[in-house]
């Protein structure tokens, strides 16, 4: 049994400008993943890596969850936001870029831009962390920071939004979230940041392990 399979990955719109080529053939390991497949692309190609968070992944004309394992043969196609724009938001177990949650808003239009990084401290509530764990209901998350974004901008004419944030452990001093509001004017930009992040901790089902010298618990869980 073959240790590799090949795959044919098309290019669209801005995207394919920006890579000059349309469509290209890989090798990939057997049993790899869409995201693995992305993490691939992201390597290769800065443009894809600038885009990630706001493209959506096609295996043989059908939209498929980052889990999604490849066929040898597959179609893959990275698709970019439609005429109109889409939300700008993902869940990563890898470090997060400031910069493509950044580019993920980044607009002409727009005069403001603020930023929240949200880092694994090293003491809370009196005690010593050593390190987080974040979980999350992933698909319902992903449709619920989507819409917290949607109606942020719906509420804002001209202000886009982008989430990005970690699952899995995270050590002191690591990227747990990172948002980028941008806007007009200033005002609307920390607004929607600041709203952002204050939804974000109320209503997403992601949870925090603290993991701390005097034992483990799931914040704000209860006894």
């Amino acid at each position: 049994m073959s240790s590799e399979i090949e795959v044919r990955v098309l290019y669209f719109a801005l995207l394919r400008e920006r890579l000059q080529m349309a469509n290209e053939t890989l090798c990939v390991a057997a049993g790899s993943r869409a995201c693995d497949l992305l993490d691939l692309l992201c390597a290769r190609h800065p443009a894809v890596r600038q885009a990630r968070n706001s493209l959506r992944v096609a295996v043989n004309q059908d939209f498929v969850p980052p889990e999604h394992v490849l066929c040898e043969g597959d179609e893959v196609a990275l698709i970019p936001p439609v005429s109109g724009g889409g939300p700008c938001c993902r869940l990563s177990r890898s470090p997060i870029g400031l910069e493509e949650v950044i580019a993920a808003v980044s607009d002409p239009g727009c005069g403001g831009m603020v930023t929240f990084t949200g880092l694994v401290r090293r003491s809370s509530r009196g005690r010593t962390v050593l390190r987080l764990q974040y979980e999350a209901y992933e698909p319902m998350a992903l449709r619920a920071l989507a819409a917290l974004i949607e109606s942020i901008e719906a509420a804002r004419p001209g202000v886009r939004v982008a989430i990005v944030h970690r699952l899995g452990t995270l050590a002191v001093g690591e990227t747990a979230v990172v948002i980028a509001a941008a806007a007009p004017h200033r005002d609307d930009a920390f607004a929607a940041c600041r709203e952002a992040i204050e939804r974000l901790k109320q209503e997403i089902p992601i949870w925090k392990k603290e993991i701390t010298e005097e034992g483990e618990e799931w914040i704000g869980q209860g006894p």
